[in-house]
């Protein structure tokens, strides 16, 4: 069993997170493939939490698929502003916003706040299932803790990256050189359990 390959399916559209997982996965004899690959279309996300979405989402691809898969719901929760945007990270400025038009908000929406009142965490749930009816999903979950610049910095990354500050980097996770950050981040720790599992 253990020089065989085995096939999972992401069930995402994002290519940065597939190269992301392909590079985490590389050295477990996986292969991570996207959903696009199985016309997996995506799926609502009527859930309320990030555990829930995962879910949803590792279901639909793997049942489309008839493999195993891996979902990840991810987002950026602030303090000041009651954990929002939460799970509405992706779209936090309407229905396919762009990361520029998210960013925007976010700044908008702590205007006039001091630095200690920007705290902020990344969160990265994982979800991995053997099938599409598998009733005991691996779930791990990853958070790393920052807060909330006043101004975009670096062009690394994606999402709110330019926006969060590392505190023990000194810098935003988007100034971070991407071996670092996919060494700390919030999916990072998520993956790394998630392998020790699989």
């Amino acid at each position: 069993m253990s020089g065989e390959r085995r096939q999972i399916v992401l069930a995402s559209g994002n290519q940065g997170k597939l190269k992301e997982f392909q590079h985490l996965l590389s050295n477990l004899n996986i292969d991570m493939l996207p959903q696009s690959q199985f016309n997996v279309d995506s799926v609502e996300e009527t859930g309320l939490t990030f555990v829930e979405n995962a879910i949803l989402k590792a279901r639909h691809a793997a049942k489309i698929s008839g493999l195993p898969a891996i979902a990840d719901d991810s987002g950026i929760e602030v303090d000041a502003l009651n954990g929002q945007p939460g799970i509405y990270s992706a779209r936090y400025a309407g229905e396919g916003a762009t990361d520029a038009e998210n960013n925007a908000r976010l700044l908008k929406n702590l205007e006039g706040l001091e630095e200690s009142q920007r705290t902020a965490r990344f969160h990265c749930v994982l979800v991995y299932l053997r099938h599409a009816d598998d009733p005991t999903p691996l779930v791990c979950h990853g958070s790393w803790e920052g807060c909330i610049l006043e101004a975009s910095s670096g062009d690394h990354g994606f999402g709110y990256d330019p926006l969060f500050f590392v505190p023990s980097e000194g810098c935003s996770a988007a100034d971070l050189p991407k071996d670092v950050k996919n060494s700390i981040s919030h999916r990072a720790v998520a993956m790394s359990k998630l392998a020790g599992l699989l």
